[in-house]
């Protein structure tokens, strides 16, 4: 060993200076327990510092600190990293036992307990101190002489005798965890759970309590939530003649408060229950958190020897900020920060019960959050037909398409073979809030025999149940235990708290009146997008579409769009009703009208039929309206300028359901969005159009009302043109899925059959279809709004693409200063919490708002 100065220890005292930076966590926890005036075991605890040069091969005088604990030490040795979440080398328990402690152990307790605690020494320290191979021990046998075989095992692996030292026991214990914190695996295990480079092990030394005596004695651990609900319920084992975590591992444990199954802790010593029952209470209120409780019982006197934060499911972690908050334990604002806003993902859907059994057949892509049982269906058809029947089911597919909408409608999930986060089963999903999982490239699909084949063989057919774990992105066989949504008082109360500090608005994407709905629910401030072409995939609405598609003339394609003109103005009406005043902003027709016709021969047959046209005319103007790139092609505003008779029909929707609405009592002031935007020249055209339009209805029905027209910035040129459109635009609002797809020249379809080869190898970051792309993307971002609003400083500017709910993307609008992100209607939760977060976190640090101790 190197000479080295004695290294730096200090006793765990109330006033000693212990800092969670240098001694670690538990260090820090188990000097506030002793604040408390709980029952700790003598501790010494060792800095970073220390610990760091005993890895390197210095010295520490171990008989100095072994003085602390008496002349008979009885010690335990237990890692303090910073963070808990960090982990660390496993306990030691029972350091400095040798054959005169055992002696002396054995006149107190009796030889089988005595025995008990020198074997379960001498075979950690055997395994995790001297690295010898857990198995030399398999073939001894318990019993009377498992100590003494155990002895000669070490013996003769080792060449010498099992230490007797308890000086050197401990120097060995120590050297041997700090070595071990400091090893490659160990540093890549903590790092992949997001601890630093650098991150240093502090170690605390503490005084055995036995757990084992004539009198009351064991062990256990103890806490006040239930870890899944976060509601208050007392959990935990208690052991007799036990030590460490025993109890959690032994089926003869038992209940800790009474119970009908069996006897608890609080049948043998109610008054050691209810003293645990005060500490945890302390705990709650001067360590402001739920703390699980480990303790010892030695001859009826109780031993606190640690506690830690109680583990939680993040529907029980909002529980418990918010009833902390409103006990007065913490503050609203530490309650709101406190909860992750990724975690609200959890509450918003139903969920698998994570006690329960998994049987995982398949894994891929977790593309929409939730949980879902179903039958399996292969089609969109076999959705609604299930639907119809009252049976849940799950849509199977290779990869969905804009006529599988109405089939993802009807299912409670969507499974599919291909595709990634920003795929078209991924996009719709989120927006229905259905749970979706993408890319499960380990099943094959046969849609022909209605079967999917698992990576182990097994075959599931239509009709089978499979359990689909959006959150994770399993396939579970069978039908899975579930748990509810928490949508209860809590959640909207923290929400509510969230909503006082945010400063950035939050709007929805809605489609339909039922969109529209959950976004209210979810207390959206408006919507942001409507995609009005969602709402023609319906059957009566389809077909009619399809007419004004197949029009010869523009007068033909005019009375096509007169049938649909109602219904799209009772759409509208709807959205209006529902939003209450709130603003609702409406994007023009989009996609190309391929979109809206089959793909299939038999298909167009059937068309052909409902339009009295020959196969051969239907197919002819099929194959005629077909793009080599269809995204790039005649969609958006394009068909607005080529096509004028859509913008004119749907703008007369919008006018004459806001007359409606305003008859009613509600004002509205409706927003058009036109789609896909170049150039201003685009702009002024369309804008001449509505504009007639407006003036007709206003004529016509003497209703006065008000509009405005904005666009949506979708095309790197409209970025950087945003000054010219911003002359005829009120709002910008930027598509970031298009956009990201054109900035990259990616498309969202296909990027994730090689997105992961470029984030593993450092191509991109992240992918820029989930996680917005600042350097690029968001400087086109920063050049549209900066040009906008330099031609006119009122100008409004957005997000409405899958970013809007991401908090990466709400921080970088939030520094651009745009007004508000629109998102799909489950995610306006996780919006509304991420953006006080980052208000809160502009306000500095939060001071506590309970007791120190």
């Amino acid at each position: 060993m190197q000479k080295s100065p004695p290294l730096d220890y200090t006793e765990v005292t109330p006033s000693a200076k212990i800092a969670t930076q240098a001694h670690g966590w538990r260090a820090k926890c188990l000097q506030r327990l002793v604040r408390l005036d709980m029952p700790v075991p003598k501790t010494v605890a060792l800095p970073a510092q220390t610990v760091r040069a005993i890895a390197a091969g210095h010295s520490v005088d171990a008989r100095a600190i072994l003085s602390h604990f008496g002349a008979m030490p009885l010690i335990s040795v237990r890692p303090s990293p910073e963070n808990p979440d960090w982990g660390g080398p496993g306990t030691v328990l029972n350091v400095g036992m040798n054959a005169e402690r055992h002696a002396a152990l054995v006149q107190r307790h009796g030889a089988e307990a005595a025995d008990a605690l020198y074997l379960r020494f001498v075979q950690s320290y055997a395994i995790h101190v001297a690295r010898l191979d857990p198995d030399m021990f398999d073939d001894i046998k318990a019993g009377p002489n498992a100590l003494s075989d155990s002895l000669r095992q070490y013996e003769r692996e080792m060449d010498e005798a099992f230490p007797e030292d308890p000086a050197q026991q401990l120097g060995e214990v120590l050297r041997s965890m700090a070595r071990a914190w400091e090893g490659t695996s160990a540093r890549l295990l903590r790092q992949a759970k997001g601890a630093p480079a650098e991150a240093a092990l502090g170690l605390v030394v503490q005084s055995m309590a036995q757990g084992i005596g004539q009198g009351l004695s064991g062990s256990g651990v103890i806490q006040f939530v239930d870890p899944v609900t976060g509601l208050a319920q007392v959990t935990g084992r208690y052991l007799g003649n036990s030590q460490g975590r025993d109890a959690l591992k032994k089926t003869e444990a038992m209940y800790l408060t009474r119970d009908p199954r069996g006897p608890s802790l609080e049948d043998l010593s109610p008054e050691i229950f209810a003293e645990l029952a005060r500490h945890g209470a302390a705990c709650r209120g001067r360590l402001r958190e739920e703390m699980q409780i480990e303790f010892t019982i030695e001859d009826g006197q109780l031993s606190v020897l640690d506690a830690v934060k109680v583990q939680r499911s993040a529907r029980a972690g909002l529980k418990i900020a918010v009833a902390l908050a409103q006990d007065g334990v913490i503050s609203n604002d530490e309650a709101v920060l406190r909860v992750e806003p990724r975690a609200l993902s959890e509450l918003l859907h139903p969920q698998v019960d994570p006690r329960g059994v998994r049987d995982v057949v398949a894994k891929g892509i977790a593309a929409s959050p939730g949980a879902a049982v179903g039958r399996l269906v292969f089609s969109s058809s076999g959705a609604q037909a299930s639907a119809a029947r009252g049976e849940p089911c799950i849509l199977v597919r290779r990869e969905t398409a804009p006529e599988d909408i109405r089939g993802m409608h009807s299912a409670v999930g969507v499974l599919t073979e291909r595709g990634g986060v920003t795929s078209h089963a991924a996009v719709i999903a989120r927006g229905l809030g259905l749970p979706c999982v993408v890319g499960a490239s380990g099943l094959r699909l046969d849609s022909k025999d209605k079967k999917l084949t698992a990576a182990d063989g097994r075959v599931f057919r239509e009709g089978d149940t499979i359990t689909l774990d959006g959150t994770t992105g399993e396939v579970l066989a069978g039908a899975a235990d579930m748990l509810a949504p928490a949508l209860d008082d809590s959640f909207r109360t923290l929400l509510g708290w969230a909503d006082a500090v945010r400063d950035i608005g939050i709007r929805a994407n809605a489609d339909t009146p039922a969109d529209a709905a959950m976004a209210r629910q979810f207390e959206a401030q408006g919507i942001g997008l409507c995609r009005t072409e969602h709402m023609f995939f319906d059957e009566d609405r389809l077909v009619v579409m399809r007419e004004m598609i197949f029009a010869d003339t523009s007068q033909d394609r005019a009375a096509a769009l007169a049938r649909l003109l109602p219904m799209q103005r009772d759409d509208f009406v709807q959205l209006f009703e529902i939003m209450a005043g709130l603003p609702v902003c409406i994007r023009l027709f989009d996609p190309p009208l391929h979109e809206f016709l089959p793909h299939s021969r038999e298909g167009l047959r059937e068309l052909a039929e409902a339009l009295d046209k020959p196969l051969s005319d239907v197919t002819r103007r099929a194959e005629a309206l077909a793009e080599f790139n269809p995204m790039l092609g005649m969609r958006g505003v394009r068909l607005g300028v080529v096509l004028p008779e859509i913008y004119a029909m749907q703008a007369q929707a919008i006018f004459e359901a806001t007359v409606e609405v305003a008859k009613k009592g509600t004002a509205v002031v409706p927003e058009i969005m036109i789609p896909l935007v170049s150039a201003r020249r685009e702009v002024e055209l369309v804008k001449t159009h509505i504009d007639a339009v407006a003036a007709a209805v206003r004529v016509r029905t003497g209703v006065q009302f008000d509009y405005k027209l904005g666009v949506m910035v979708e095309t790197p040129r409209a970025a950087l043109r945003a000054g010219d459109i911003a002359q005829h635009a009120a709002f910008l609002s930027f598509g970031t899925n298009d956009l990201t797809q054109m900035t990259y020249g990616l498309s969202r379809d296909d990027a994730g059959r090689f997105m992961n080869t470029y984030v593993q190898q450092g191509v991109f970051p992240e992918d820029p279809f989930h996680v917005l792309d600042v350097d690029g993307v968001g400087e086109l971002l920063q050049i549209g709004a900066e040009r906008g609003r330099k031609t006119r400083a009122d100008l409004t500017l957005s997000i409405c693409g899958e970013h809007g709910g991401n908090p990466e993307s709400i921080a970088f609008c939030r520094q651009q200063g745009f007004d508000y992100v629109s998102c799909s209607p489950f995610r306006v939760p996780l919006a509304r919490l991420a953006a006080a977060h980052l208000a809160l976190a502009d306000r500095g640090p939060i001071k506590n708002h309970g007791t120190k101790s």
